[in-house]
């Protein structure tokens, strides 16, 4: 029986620092998306999602699949650098629901010369081949 505690005890352990380290990755996605749409880098901040025509963006009552139609999405609403301002993820709040999929919900906003529109978004992150990707990201606008 304490050679089974003993077990227990180190694959709990296991299971914390794996867990730890995703959630370090996941925020690393997600803080190397700001940083690129800082820089005026759509292509940058798209690598964040999955390239996959599985993708899904919802918001604004519209569903866009795939990550091209993603992509075409930012560059059309994003154009410039005065369109993109500098966003701001905060409130994170991150979950694993296992070993190779979490969901993250938080707040986004954006610091532009004439406005500063903000709002929620909840994404569901993959561990992927290539790391952790969203493959679902769902964004609201709140008012103003």
């Amino acid at each position: 029986m304490r050679t089974f505690l003993v077990i227990l005890a180190v694959l709990v352990c296991c299971f914390s620092a794996f867990a730890q380290n995703d959630e370090h990755q996941i925020r690393k996605v997600l803080t190397d998306q700001v940083e690129a749409w800082n820089r005026g880098d759509i292509e940058g901040f798209m690598a964040g999602y999955w390239n996959s025509d599985s993708t899904a963006f919802n918001s604004a009552g519209n569903l866009i699949r795939g990550y091209q139609a993603v992509l075409a999405r930012y560059r059309k609403n994003y154009g410039s650098q005065e369109l993109m301002g500098k966003l701001e993820f905060s409130d994170l709040n991150l979950r694993m629901l296992s070993t190779s999929a979490a969901v993250v919900i938080g707040e986004w906003r954006l610091r532009r010369d004439k406005d500063q529109p903000w709002g929620r978004f909840t994404l569901i992150v993959e561990k992927k081949s290539e790391g952790w990707r969203i493959t679902h990201d769902h964004t609201s606008s709140a008012e103003k």
